[in-house]
């Protein structure tokens, strides 16, 4: 994930949050669960692309090994 991808996903779930707060603290049912919303999903975004980056760095290391494993264990 980029400094833009997180910085975004990181200012996503504050401004949720925030949301979410403005909600409790107003009695706003719909701030409040609106807010729970977008700091979820800007979590899950933020985690995905975490995970996908280190599918990425993974892959890149067993490049790097030169391993010859063709996935037949046992065949030969």
């Amino acid at each position: 994930m980029s400094i833009w991808g997180k910085a975004k996903a990181k200012a996503e779930e504050l401004l949720g949050r925030a949301e979410e707060v403005y909600g409790e603290s107003h009695g706003d049912e719909a701030a409040r669960l609106g807010g729970e919303a977008l700091r979820v999903e800007a979590e899950a975004e933020e985690k995905a692309e975490e995970e996908k980056a280190d599918e990425h760095r993974t892959g890149e290391a067993r490049r790097d090994r030169g391993s010859d494993d063709d996935g037949l264990a046992g065949v030969g």
